[in-house]
């Protein structure tokens, strides 16, 4: 290296005027090894100026050429990469970062070592020098061949260094003093060797002349270093008994240790110990409760909750891992598992003798409630058995096996109880409906089962019979087959809807109480905020058994115990339903217009109970049942609608008011007073529009078949009827259908007069209608009487044929047919005889209106006068 760098010195720098400090072989890294030289030069110019040139070989021949120079001012970071380990990579970062692989970390380290010296010596700028060790950027310089390069590194620069003031004087009176300093550089240069010389002459003398002082100053040493050597025996001394020390603090340290581990141990076991012992330690008291407490007295009861409610608390402690290990704490779980067995079976034991009990202290009132119409009261039961409502929570908490068994039991007693009250209640209710026992069996009842048995034939007997006394007039006229509605009169409906208000009244509390209870004695949530309806289909349950929920013994959610609640009070209260059904059946069966009724009262009943809670079993089975009376409801309005269709007339009677326009009116009155203020009257409007039109089509029907009646009358008094109960009942949805038959009447009427009124005229009538044709076939009104058919001699000898005396006559005759067409209900002979009158005078002015103007000067006049006529229908109408 030295001899490539005196080779590079000669033939590159020293031409340029530089002095070449450093240098080291590197190649670029990630490319092919092709090496080259980094060198640090300076130039021997004064302002002197620090370069980093790159000289690489020749491809041609063995010299080297400077191929690319860097100042040293550009340059901005050095990067060794790692200041620990040895690694020849570097980086430097001029104008962009150049990577070069030393070929040794020695000549890295070199080069480094040697730009920061000059930086620090000419720059003086800030260069960031990373992953740097420490020792290279010191002013000493290294060891070994780094120190001979460094020491000529540093007489180059030591050769450049500017002298200072006191330096050049110095120099200066030195060359003054010799002549030839400046003539004769080398006899100066002698002379000043010659000095050198004697100066060093003396300083050879001076030092052997101290040698003396030095042999003194090394005995000195030598009794310093014996004094030294027995203070290191006796710190060794000192050093073996503080180890001893040591050695012994060690051991009561360790001792110390255990004892404090001991004390802390100990200390957590004993509370380990008061946790088990507070924790699973039951009284005495509590344990004789359990095996001994009187579970009929109040007392024993608060006694015997208090001691289970204690026995779970110490079952269910929560133990610290590896408590369950303990010997004797499996002993006290085994002892309170078995004191928890024995009572429940004591508890479920006793339970089950109260539920017995009940049904026979409860079957001993039935004949007390069997004559009036009420349900018993389980109120004091219930009030017993709540005191025991604690313990079936306990029970539901610590052995649900047995809880689900009272459960089951529970509901076998109490559902055959309720049944033989619930049955003997609607046997009593079906008998104040009929009247007696004997009465009854006329409508199907047999035994106590209050069950109908009646064939649909009996129940058209029925209808046959109940509609006959109504048709005391028309029935000669009409045969309208089976109607639905029944002669009952009003006391005898109003009878029946208090007995079914009654029935239902009853059994609303009893259910509501007994849901209460079984939620607050077998500890199940019944009330829940609920989005959207519910349906109306219940589950059935089958033989007592509860749903698969309820029997894997897992906690319940309150959504699972709402529906526990309603299949126990399903079980329980199962013949609640065909019972009502059947009441139902027996009220539609008595009278049809019964279904009336039953729909407002059931749909009010209906309404309160989903307001107290839409999913209980209440409003279920209300709802159930509220659809058998809205069947029954449509079939009675279906049974109307099919009898007016199925009408047949006589034909040799007169028609007058048909009886289903008698029967609607009926059922308009009764209903408007059923449904005054009820929850459904939608239901009703729908009946109302149904029947109205099956009134409307079955009036046309009759009157187009009617032989005996004319069909306008038929109409007239028909549709003047229903105008007039429409009227009168003021129904709603029914004004359209009002205002119709007003219109029907008022047609039918007007047409009924027009027809009438030909007859008494017929052939004045005749001919003025001839005239008229001929005015309309284009002749001339004033013409008219040119015409050989209708000319003057022609209309006097048609006047001459009704003189007063025979218009009387035939009005009085016109007045008797009006008689014996109208009938006597709807009293509409004066206003047809009024509407005759006012038309025939409207004839008449039309007559003498056509007269004077096709007859104009004739002096034609009629036989009579419009006085004549008024005091004609006057006195006809009174004689009749």
């Amino acid at each position: 290296m030295t001899a490539i760098k005196h080779a590079l010195q000669r033939d590159i720098f020293t031409p340029n005027d530089e002095r070449l400090l450093s240098i080291v072989n590197v190649c670029k890294a990630g490319k092919k090894k092709r090496n080259c030289f980094l060198c640090a030069t300076v130039t021997t110019e004064r302002p002197v100026q620090v370069n980093v040139v790159k000289v690489k070989k020749s491809d041609k021949g063995d010299f080297y050429k400077r191929q690319t120079a860097w100042a040293l001012r550009d340059l901005a970071v050095v990067d060794a990469k790692d200041a620990v380990k040895e690694n020849p990579e570097f980086d430097l970062h001029f104008d962009k970062v150049y990577k070069w692989v030393a070929s040794s970390t020695v000549e890295k380290n070199t080069f480094i070592s040697c730009i920061w010296k000059l930086n620090q010596r000419y720059l003086r700028k800030k260069i960031d020098f990373i992953n740097v060790s420490s020792q290279l950027l010191e002013e000493s310089v290294p060891s070994g061949e780094n120190q001979s390069v460094a020491g000529g590194d540093e007489e180059a620069v030591d050769e450049y260094q500017e002298l200072n003031a006191r330096e050049e004087q110095d120099i200066e009176i030195m060359m003054e003093g010799c002549e030839c300093a400046i003539s004769n550089a080398e006899a100066f240069a002698e002379k000043l060797s010659r000095e050198l010389q004697v100066l060093d002459g003396a300083n050879i003398q001076s030092i052997m002349a101290s040698e003396k002082q030095v042999n003194i100053l090394m005995k000195l040493l030598d009794e310093a270093l014996k004094e030294v050597d027995q203070i290191e025996i006796k710190l060794s001394s000192y050093e073996e008994m503080l180890q001893s020390v040591k050695e012994q603090m060690d051991q009561i340290s360790e001792s110390n240790h255990l004892i404090h581990l001991s004390y802390t141990n100990n200390v957590k076991l004993l509370s380990e110990i008061e946790y088990l012992v507070n924790h699973m330690d039951l009284a005495k008291g509590h344990i004789k409760a359990l095996q001994e407490g009187d579970l009929t007295s109040s007392r024993g009861i608060e006694a015997c909750t208090n001691a289970a409610d204690a026995l779970l608390q110490c079952m269910n402690v929560a133990l610290h891992p590896g408590h369950d290990m303990l010997h004797a704490v499996k002993q006290q779980q085994q002892r309170f598992s078995d004191l928890r067995e024995q009572f429940a079976r004591r508890l479920t034991s006793h339970l089950n003798s109260v539920f017995v009990q009940q049904g026979h202290d409860q079957s001993s009132t039935l004949a007390q409630h069997s004559v009036e119409l009420t349900l018993p009261n389980h109120h004091p039961f219930h009030r017993d058995l709540l005191r025991y409502a604690k313990l079936m929570e306990w029970l539901k908490n610590t052995d649900y096996g047995k809880y689900e068994g009272l459960t089951k039991n529970y509901m076998d007693y109490l559902s055959r109880l309720y049944e033989r009250e619930i049955k003997d209640f609607f046997e009593v209710a079906k008998i104040k409906m009929t009247g007696t026992t004997k009465e009854g069996k006329k409508f199907g009842l047999h035994g106590s089962s209050g069950k109908l048995t009646g064939s649909t034939s009996s129940l058209n007997k029925l209808s046959v019979q109940s509609s006959g006394n109504r048709r005391s007039q028309s029935s000669s006229l009409l045969d309208m087959g089976n109607m639905s509605a029944s002669d009952l009169d009003v006391a005898d409906r109003t009878k029946f809807d208090k007995i079914f208000e009654q029935v239902l009244s009853e059994l609303e509390p009893l259910c509501l109480a007994e849901q209460d209870f079984i939620s607050k004695f077998f500890k199940l949530q019944q009330h829940q905020n609920v989005s959207g309806t519910t349906t109306n289909e219940t589950e059935e349950m089958d033989g007592g058994n509860l749903s698969r929920s309820y029997m894997s013994g897992v906690p319940q959610t309150v959504s699972s115990e709402k529906d526990m609640i309603r299949q126990m009070m399903t079980k329980i209260f199962r013949c609640i339903e065909p019972e009502l059904n059947n009441l139902i059946a027996l009220g539609d069966k008595i009278d049809s217009f019964n279904s009336l009724y039953m729909l407002v009262k059931m749909s009010h009943h209906v309404w309160t109970a989903q307001n107290v809670d839409p999913a209980s079993f209440l409003s279920t089975t209300l709802g159930n049942v509220l659809v058998t009376v809205k069947r029954n409801f449509d079939k009675c309005i279906s049974n109307q609608m099919k009898q007016m269709d199925e009408v047949k007339i006589s034909k040799k009677s007169k028609v007058g008011i048909l009886p289903f326009v008698a029967e609607f009116e009926e059922f308009a009155a009764l209903a408007e007073s059923i449904f005054k203020n009820a929850e459904r009257r939608g239901d009703l409007d729908k009946a109302y529009i149904k029947l109205i039109r099956a009134v409307f089509i079955s009036v046309e029907k009759v009157a187009n078949e009617s032989q005996k009646t004319p069909r306008d009358v038929v109409m007239m008094e028909n549709f003047h009827h229903i105008f007039a109960t429409l009227s009168r009942l003021k129904i709603s949805c029914l004004e359209a259908e009002k205002k119709e038959a007003k219109l029907k009447y008022t047609e039918h009427l007007q047409s009924y007069v027009v027809y009438s009124l030909g007859q008494p005229l017929e052939k004045l009538n005749h001919f003025f209608e001839g005239v008229e044709a001929r005015v309309a076939q284009g002749i001339r009104e004033e013409e008219v009487s040119y015409q050989l058919a209708f000319n003057k001699q022609e209309l006097r000898k048609v006047i001459k044929e009704y003189p007063g005396k025979e218009v009387k006559k035939g009005l009085d005759n016109l007045y008797k047919k009006v008689d014996k067409h109208l009938c006597e209900e709807e009293n509409l002979l004066q206003v047809v005889w009024h509407s005759m009158q006012d038309e025939f005078i409207r004839q008449y002015k039309h007559f003498e209106g056509l007269i004077a103007r096709c007859y104009p000067g004739s002096g034609i006049t009629m036989e009579f006068t419009i006085q004549d006529i008024l005091d004609y229908c006057s006195s006809i109408a009174q004689s009749h």
